[in-house]
């Protein structure tokens, strides 16, 4: 056979493959080959940011509360419901749903001084991780 022919149906066949492996899976090839994540949280590997670290007490000053999710390969767990809880003060949002990077995104906010202790979870996971806003 010639070698332009025999190249081409390689190419044919390669291409119906890709086009078949999408139609009967309804995805990607690149998510059939990738690897399978670990979609369950870590309580040690997750992080939860504060900023600021001191607020006024006025009822209108808020403390962001920022939590990432991540499983036990350090990779980002998307999807999952997260929520805090404070010792002083009130929390805008009940719970939140990670994005595609494992972030949820709170705010607090207190017309009472004091110093709030903040812990997150999600579900039944409480993770290690404590923060603590001060409000004046």
């Amino acid at each position: 056979m010639d070698k332009k022919l025999v190249s081409l149906m390689v190419l044919f066949f390669f291409s119906f493959f890709i086009f078949f492996s999408m139609l009967v899976f309804n995805k990607p090839i690149s998510q059939l080959i990738k690897a399978s994540q670990e979609l369950t949280p870590s309580a040690n590997n997750s992080i939860v940011l504060v900023w600021p670290i001191n607020a006024k007490a006025d009822g209108q000053s808020q403390a962001t509360i920022t939590v990432f999710l991540r499983n036990e390969n350090n990779y980002p767990v998307s999807d999952k419901s997260v929520s805090i809880t404070s010792t002083v003060g009130r929390i805008k949002e009940a719970e939140i749903t990670t994005d595609k990077s494992g972030k949820a995104e709170f705010h607090l906010i207190s017309d009472t001084p004091g110093t709030a202790k903040i812990v997150a979870s999600s579900g039944s996971l409480e993770l290690t991780e404590k923060i603590s806003v001060k409000f004046e």
